[in-house]
């Protein structure tokens, strides 16, 4: 029987490059976007010609009040695609990106990473813990800025991902029993259109950060997805609750 993956934000990014990747790996997908239909099913095109079975379906990851219906419209694809009642792999990525410096950060933009980073990746997983089979795995992004401070300007950003850490262990504790396991993946700066694509288009930026890591270079998106992907499919049920950061050395 074939493992299948749940993925929120797989429509680009670092979401899209996991979804291929576990495709790859024999690993079908049900993929979410927020409002880009298109790049969601070129994704779920690339994932087909892949040999795998793939399923995009919207969801704003922000509003909690949206996740029954989420729940049951993946209940439906599980059922119409698989006939199965269960996925086997979580991965909560869907994230925005907000830089500001403490001083700049309105309540606007605090609550929009608050609901997006936080309060969604909260209630969801709690939504989707019924439907995730024993024995799955959970992943939760997070990222080195809970680590290092980088230009000062992720006050607000970062600190929704040190308390998704704290969550994920906590997690880890509550679905231990069924033998799921829950980890957190902190990538460090990768090129993507994320915050705006500035770590993928300006040279200036990337040649500062490449400066600052053991390995002399950005991150790509298949750097993040081909590790998830080796949690997620390798023999890693004993790893649990713990913060593992793919950041190529940074700031070591």
């Amino acid at each position: 029987m074939s493992k299948i993956a749940l993925i929120t934000g797989g429509n680009r990014g670092l979401g899209r490059s996991t979804a291929l990747a576990l495709a790859g790996a024999g690993v079908d997908v049900v993929l979410t976007y927020r409002s880009n239909a298109t790049e969601a099913a070129e994704v779920v095109d690339e994932i087909k010609r892949l040999g795998r079975t793939a399923v995009a379906l919207p969801l704003d990851a922000g509003r909690v009040e949206t996740f029954d219906d989420f729940a049951a419209a993946v209940g439906a694809a599980l059922r119409e695609h698989w006939d199965r009642d269960t996925f086997d792999y979580l991965v909560n990525n869907a994230g925005v990106g907000l830089a500001a410096s403490i001083a700049e950060t309105t309540e606007e933009m605090f609550d929009e990473l608050l609901n997006v980073h936080f309060r969604g990746v909260f209630f969801l997983t709690r939504r989707l813990l019924p439907v995730i089979a024993d024995h799955g795995k959970i992943i939760n992004l997070s990222t080195g800025l809970a680590r290092f401070s980088g230009d000062g300007v992720y006050a607000a950003y970062a600190s929704m991902k040190g308390a998704v850490e704290v969550f994920t262990r906590y997690l880890a504790k509550e679905v231990g029993p069924r033998g799921i396991t829950a980890n957190v993946v902190a990538p460090g700066p990768v090129g993507t259109d994320f915050g705006g694509g500035v770590l993928r288009d300006n040279e200036q930026v990337r040649a500062h950060l490449s400066g600052q890591n053991a390995m002399g270079r950005m991150g790509r998106p298949q750097d993040i997805g081909g590790f998830i992907t080796t949690l997620l499919t390798g023999e890693t049920g004993w790893v649990t609750a713990q913060r593992i950061e793919a950041s190529g050395g940074m700031l070591i």
